[in-house]
């Protein structure tokens, strides 16, 4: 059974030509997760949720980058250098320069993310065929993320984990069941929401932050000389060297500005402002400092490429230090948890995915969300990965390709925002499009090289989502035609009705699209009850392509063609982060209309046409996608619950579609 009016989801701003308000300008007002908290304690909670992934990345990226194909890149002074000189200017132009200045500014309203980009793109672009190539990058930059969303907490906490081998070789065998434990315990505890975790988490963040400054510091006094690995100019002397083991460490090097994605789609969760104080103040330090000391302590020591990081730590520190870091992994993987639930929301209101139960973990932030669906989906994914590949170094060779991939679709959406709405010059776009693009082209090429040894899988993951959300979205549009042949005229269905019609008190509300069909409930009600309500609301949910509607722009209210009939049409638009509560509009709406005025708003009654989808032999459609839709729609989640419907004043009537 799915909901004939709900099913498709409120309409989309694509299919009614709806903007964003001139009044609400994207990326000038400060998202309220900025506003309702002190900047400092929301940048402490961004410490243990943001910045979890990137942050985490001292534990492998350097032992995953000398230990490359066989040890091709040698400890050397020069290959250690040009690798310290490549992840510095790497996290300096990727993260600090693209993501934490220039990508923060591309707000959707205060939201990040690819989706959200996307949407902010196409409500700025006249031409309709940019628009839909814009949404395309951001379908293929979300399915992207969802494979580093399966990917990161799998290769965090097993890395985290893999440090009891080297106090206690022989508890290598018990790595993966208490990595399988911890992740467990990871995914049951998001229902708590990113507002208690980010409470508990920032601190623990801070104190790993501080911990990897301390662990890199006395190695970069010993050995001050790493330090001139900072100079690009051994990034040249690298790749002249020996230029293919250059370009094959790059695929590497990238694991460095993994959780750059995640630290923009987080961004509704917290706002621009903390996110770039926690990095420049804490984590940017922090990080550039325990690589430089990896680096001193393996120029000195090439035997500690077996585990750089661990070995940084004297003997007595490690065990605490495995303790710290296994809780900071577990920090790690909510940074993309996390911005997957966003992601979905996004993809659901835009009208990519069915509709999901979402659950909103914070009475303040209207960004902290729980998908319970996205969540369970996801612990299964990582509890696979790991026992496929069984180490953090295995699925190090799976990471990089989903990482580049989205750099490169955000560099695009980025540079055609900068274009259409910054209203920067073409030396401007021209310059970014070199430093950011080319920079990540050559990493994603760099990435190409491993899809045979793991690499295939974010690219599996994301032709999978690729494939669900195409399917969803067309047949949303394939149901909505057929739903919309048997609804009939509005118009003339409230022409017809006769005048002898008995009219019973109350207030009956149908959610449906449009004003331009009949509810089938509601057409329904008079056919086989033959009567209709003192007060009829016809309500129709449009979704914008911003996240955020003030509640005094959302309402229309329309008398339609026969003033005083007691029958009204109320247009409610919703960004795609708003909850959409029908009852809340409903009584908005009393307040406005004078015919509604007399009704109860509480007392009213909400009436939902369920149909049964069914595949049928109309062409339109593939076999094999109506088979997957009608299972999507079949597994949607209730409108009655989305919609905040008080289930004993809420009534279900039946109908059947064939797809």
């Amino acid at each position: 059974m799915a909901d004939a009016e709900a099913l498709p989801g409120p309409t989309p701003a694509a299919a009614t030509g709806d903007s964003p308000t001139p009044r609400r300008r994207a990326g000038k007002a400060e998202h309220p997760a900025s506003l309702g908290a002190g900047i400092t304690g929301l940048a402490l909670g961004a410490l243990g949720v943001v910045f979890g992934d990137i942050g985490t990345s001292p534990l492998y990226a350097m032992q995953t980058v000398f230990s490359i194909d066989g040890n091709a890149v040698s400890p050397s002074q020069s290959d250690v250098y040009g690798v310290i000189s490549l992840i510095f200017w790497s996290v300096t132009v990727i993260v600090s320069i693209k993501y934490v200045i220039f990508m923060l500014r591309a707000d959707n309203d205060g939201e990040g993310g690819v989706m959200a980009l996307a949407a902010l793109v196409r409500s700025a672009v006249r031409d309709g065929r940019w628009a839909s190539f814009a949404l395309a990058l951001g379908v293929l930059g979300a399915s992207l993320f969802y494979g580093d969303s399966l990917i990161t907490p799998a290769i965090s906490v097993l890395s985290a984990v893999e440090g009891v081998e080297v106090v206690r070789p022989e508890l290598a065998e018990a790595v993966l069941p208490i990595g399988a434990v911890i992740l467990a315990l990871l995914f049951v505890g998001q229902r708590a929401g990113t507002e208690r975790v980010g409470r508990l988490f920032g601190p623990v963040m801070a104190v790993w932050f501080v911990v990897l400054a301390v662990l890199g510091l006395p190695h970069i006094v010993a050995h001050p000389d790493v330090l001139l690995g900072l100079s690009p100019t051994y990034i040249v002397l690298f790749f002249a060297d020996h230029p293919f083991t250059a370009f094959i460490a790059m695929g590497a090097v990238v694991l460095a500005i993994t959780g750059a994605e995640a630290l923009y789609a987080d961004m509704g969760h917290f706002g621009r402002r903390p996110i770039r104080r926690a990095w420049f103040v804490a984590v940017f330090p922090a990080l550039i400092i325990n690589y430089l000391g990896q680096g001193a302590l393996i120029l000195h020591d090439p035997s500690a490429v077996s585990n750089p990081f661990y070995l940084l730590a004297p003997d007595w520190a490690r065990i605490p230090l495995i303790v710290l870091a296994t809780a900071a992994t577990v920090i790690a993987s909510q940074a993309v948890i996390s911005g997957a639930f966003s992601v979905s929301q996004q993809a659901v209101r835009l009208g990519y995915l069915p509709r999901l139960t979402v659950k909103h973990t914070s009475e303040h932030e209207s960004g902290q969300i729980y998908v319970p669906t996205v969540n369970w989906l996801l612990f299964g994914g990582v509890l696979i990965l790991i026992a496929t590949f069984r180490s953090s170094s295995s699925l190090a060779t799976a990471y990089g390709l989903a990482v580049t991939g989205t750099l490169l679709l955000s560099t695009t959406l980025l540079l055609v925002h900068a274009a259409t709405t910054w209203r920067w010059a073409t030396w401007q776009l021209v310059t970014l499009g070199i430093v950011f693009g080319g920079i990540e082209l050559l990493y994603f090429t760099a990435n190409l090289t491993k899809i045979v040894h793991g690499g295939w899988l974010p690219l599996l993951v994301a032709a999978f989502v690729i494939v669900v959300m195409t399917t969803w979205q067309r047949g949303r549009r394939v149901v909505t035609a057929r739903r919309t042949d048997m609804e009939g005229s509005l118009r003339e269905f409230l022409d017809e009705l006769p005048d002898e019609i008995v009219r019973v008190p109350g207030t009956a509300v149908f959610p449906h699209p449009t004003n331009e069909t009949a509810p089938l409930a509601l057409r329904a009600n008079v056919e086989f009850n033959h009567v209709l309500h003192q007060h009829v609301v016809i309500v129709s949910l449009v979704s914008t392509s911003v996240p955020h509607v003030p509640v005094d722009q959302r309402l229309t209210v329309d008398d339609l063609w026969h003033p005083q009939d007691g029958v009204v049409h109320v247009s409610a638009r919703f960004g795609f982060q708003d909850v959409q509560d029908v009852p809340g509009v409903l009584r908005q709406a009393c307040e406005l209309s004078p015919e509604l005025a007399a009704g109860d708003p509480d007392e009213a009654l909400y009436y939902i046409s369920r149909i049964t989808i069914e595949r049928g032999t109309e062409p339109g459609m593939r076999t094999w996608r109506k088979r997957l839709f009608v299972g999507l729609a079949h597994n949607a989640a209730s409108p009655a619950m989305s919609f905040r419907l008080p289930t004993e004043r809420t009534v279900v009537m039946g109908s059947r579609v064939d797809l």
